[in-house]
């Protein structure tokens, strides 16, 4: 009989914890690339400091891993790389996925290590892990020079839904068209719900090795701010800083940290903006970058669009505050997105009526819109002259820079041409023309 019982109390507290478990996690079947493990995944390489000796890198494991490491090494043709390889222990936090309802609740572990001291223009392999049997492949990527030099990158307009199903094929497209792309701009909007992990999860396996490969440039976008809690304001993805580790800025308020920064590459400076939140304090920072700019070449990108082409909110602080900045300093390019269409157009100079800004508003992703054909021609009244336009077509754009040309190229997702321009530029005067595609 006390067998009995005692068998019977066993079965009673097995069949309550696993209810517990049951209740506790009513959330789908996740796929095994969502799953975290003892592996590093969501591996992304981004710019923190000067990009001529420094990257950072980000990778997630799960909770088993509380400590995790980076080993670099200047490449080699052969394989004895490895030998002279250093290890970096990264700084490793842990992390709640549990905190937003989305998510079935697990704890992971995000690990970030910044490559400092690198040698210009070298290529270097890195891999990240435990120290100890859990090891990332050894992956590659070249430092910047320190003058002056060739320079190509690729600029995403908005990823943000099926992300997994279809924006798949146009980032794989790009790393095609462009292998040797240093650096790849996403002009915000990467998934369609901010906090969700399995939303963030699809975007890493969508381009798979190529976040670790080209350095990423994130740009937060309007779909990266939304409620952690009913009734909760708006705020940043939850997950946004710990899988992206990118500059701190001086001089701006912590709250725009990682959102808001600008790096030099090769006498190249890209200003990086949050066109979300403190517009009037990033119109400071924006100045500021401007005015004591020594780069050839200055190129601005936030996520939503000056010179909006759909019947969508029209961004009018930015027109306010930031479009003078932009005029007033001759901004060679400004990369917006948001819209889910395409459209390129220009200003000319407050001075002289010569070539001034060009802007770009692009959509790589399944979600699209149509454009508002009078709402566009309602810009003249500024200036804007629109040079090209489109809709319902997914896009990634290759920029490349060699002498006094900045070479601009659209491509549709099979790698055609799909739009075309060129700007020619006088160092000596700042002036600049625009040479149309035919």
């Amino acid at each position: 009989m006390k067998l009995c019982t005692l068998i019977f109390s066993l079965f009673l507290v097995v069949n309550v914890f696993g209810q517990h478990k049951h209740n506790h996690y009513k959330h789908r079947e996740l796929h095994h690339w969502e799953l975290p493990s003892k592996d590093p995944d969501r591996i992304v390489l981004t710019f923190n400091g000067n990009p001529a000796t420094n990257r950072a890198v980000t990778w997630r494991t799960n909770e088993q891993i509380e400590k995790g490491y980076a080993q670099i090494a200047l490449a080699t043709m052969d394989l004895t790389f490895s030998k002279n390889a250093k290890q970096i222990e990264a700084k490793s936090r842990q992390f709640d996925l549990g905190l937003h309802t989305s998510n079935t609740p697990l704890i992971v572990h995000y690990h970030s290590v910044t490559f400092e001291d690198l040698e210009p223009d070298q290529y270097y392999v890195y891999r990240v892990g435990d120290g100890n049997e859990n090891w990332s492949e050894w992956i590659q990527f070249k430092t910047a020079k320190k003058e002056y030099s060739p320079t190509q990158f690729v600029y995403f307009g908005d990823a943000q839904s099926n992300v997994l199903e279809n924006w798949s094929r146009v980032v794989r497209t790009a790393y095609q068209t462009a292998p040797n792309a240093s650096f790849a701009i996403h002009a915000g909007n990467f998934v369609d719900n901010a906090h969700n992990d399995n939303a963030w999860a699809k975007w890493f396996k969508a381009a798979g090795f190529i976040h670790s490969r080209w350095t990423t440039v994130p740009v937060v976008g309007s779909q990266e701010f939304e409620s952690l809690y009913k009734n909760s304001p708006k705020q940043l993805s939850m997950l946004w800083k710990p899988q992206f580790t990118l500059p701190r800025e001086t001089g701006i308020s912590k709250r725009l940290h990682e959102t808001v920064y600008s790096f030099d590459y090769q006498e190249v400076q890209i200003i990086v903006l949050n066109s979300n939140q403190q517009i009037e304090e990033q119109t400071k920072f924006l100045e500021e970058k401007l005015r004591s700019s020594q780069a050839k070449w200055n190129i601005v990108t936030f996520h939503h669009s000056i010179f909006s082409p759909t019947k969508r909110e029209h961004f009018q602080l930015g027109n306010e505050q930031w479009q003078p900045i932009l005029q007033k300093y001759n901004v060679d390019l400004v990369l917006n997105s948001h819209t889910q269409t395409y459209t390129r157009g220009h200003t000319p100079t407050n001075q002289d009526k010569e070539l001034g800004t060009v802007y770009v508003t692009s959509v790589s992703g399944s979600e699209q819109n149509k454009l508002d054909t009078k709402k566009v021609k309602s810009f003249q009244a500024n200036g804007y002259q629109l040079d090209q336009s489109g809709e319902q077509s997914q896009l990634f754009q290759v920029i490349s820079i060699a002498g006094n040309t900045l070479k601009y190229v659209a491509y549709t997702v099979f790698g055609d041409e799909y739009d075309r321009m060129e700007i020619t530029k006088d160092f000596s005067t700042n002036k600049k023309v625009i040479i149309e595609s035919k």
